[in-house]
């Protein structure tokens, strides 16, 4: 059976940390979460959210 080839760039190659999502991830800051996983711990991580 073949293997797949690791993606080295391009955003297949850019995962969120903490669920392996590859849709929708914030680079800023270094911070590699998806958009879905961020709203759930940005306030644990000291950042305020405004609605």
């Amino acid at each position: 059976m073949k293997q797949k080839k690791e993606k080295k760039f391009g955003k297949g190659a850019i995962v969120c940390r903490r669920c392996g999502r590859h849709e929708g991830v914030i680079r800023k800051y270094g911070l590699y979460y998806c958009r879905q996983c961020w709203r759930e711990i940005a306030e644990k991580m000291g950042w305020k959210k405004y609605s």
